[in-house]
């Protein structure tokens, strides 16, 4: 136990160095998958290790202590007292953030589904008068697409098709579910900010791909978010999936490349990294069980 409660903490960072050189040589759509699942299965590993850290102080409890004497055993120290100590705050920490980011996640829902009200429910498109030019995917059964009039009249034809395609992917893949998962992990694991940020980053380049597909023509879909993102200059993100939120310069610049591959087998291996912090923390449960056992008969 007293190497492997650490080890979903290293791989947590080995994971988070690794993700942009992931995001960047791997197809979107696969990359976004398998980062967010290796991000909440190490999240929760490095949660669990907190709890088996916290778990040790147990053998300090006046009953355990006087059990064990009576038996005539040694209680073990599988690690340092000071260590189990820092684990209880770190947990009520991480149980602070969760719900923040849960609540925070609700409040976005919630005022963006109150931009549909009053709208038929078998209308996917909803166009705002606003002068501001924005486009986002709004979650939900049913899922909807909100677009403003400014942003509309500053594309073209085959330009709205873009968008309107981009917006459709992240309702059809559930982008807004991974990027959520994503976001939950962090607030768990702060050491995985950048795997979050990379997820939020991949599904975009994702919808990018899904409207480049659609259209046939990977500059006109890059000429449609560089106008889109000139047209809305400084507005502030939502907390949706958008058209022109994030990082719209590499963006563009990947769909002047071509489609990156699929990579399956860099896809298995940060798969398998993901795995490593579960199998650790199971390890670390099974001797602290065993320790338990050897104590108190």
């Amino acid at each position: 136990m007293t190497v492997d409660v650490y080890i979903p903490l290293a791989l947590s960072a080995l994971l988070a160095a690794i993700s942009p050189a992931v995001g960047r040589r791997v197809a979107p759509a696969l990359a976004a998958r398998v980062l967010t699942a290796a991000a909440v299965v190490t999240a929760a590993a490095t949660v669990w290790s907190l709890v088996l850290l916290a778990v040790t102080l147990l053998d300090d409890a006046p009953p355990v202590v006087a059990e064990a004497r009576e038996a005539g055993h040694r209680l073990p120290d599988p690690v340092p007292e000071a260590i189990g100590i820092a684990a209880c705050p770190a947990l009520v920490l991480i149980a602070h953030r969760l719900w923040r980011a849960v609540r925070a996640e609700y409040a976005t829902r919630r005022a963006l589904r109150r931009l549909c009200e009053g709208q038929p429910q078998n209308t996917e498109l909803i166009v705002a008068a606003s002068p501001v030019p924005r486009a986002f995917a709004i979650p939900g059964s049913p899922g909807r697409i909100l677009v403003t009039a400014a942003l509309l009249g500053a594309l073209e034809p085959v330009e709205r098709r873009v968008l309107l395609t981009h917006e459709r992917a992240h309702l059809t893949h559930r982008h807004a579910l991974l990027v959520t998962a994503a976001t939950l992990a962090c607030a768990a694991n702060p050491l995985l900010g950048p795997v979050r940020d990379q997820v939020a980053f991949l599904v975009e380049r994702w919808a990018d791909e899904r409207a480049a597909a659609a259209v046939g023509d990977r500059t006109t879909t890059a000429r449609a978010l560089a106008r889109a993102a000139l047209t809305a200059g400084r507005a502030k993100p939502s907390g949706a999936p958008g058209f022109s939120d994030r990082a719209v310069t590499r963006r563009i610049a990947a769909l002047q490349a071509a489609p990156p591959p699929h990579l399956r087998s860099v896809a298995a291996a940060v798969l398998a990294l993901g795995a490593l912090p579960a199998l650790g923390a199971a390890d670390a449960t099974g001797d602290l069980l065993r320790l338990v056992a050897h104590v108190l008969p």
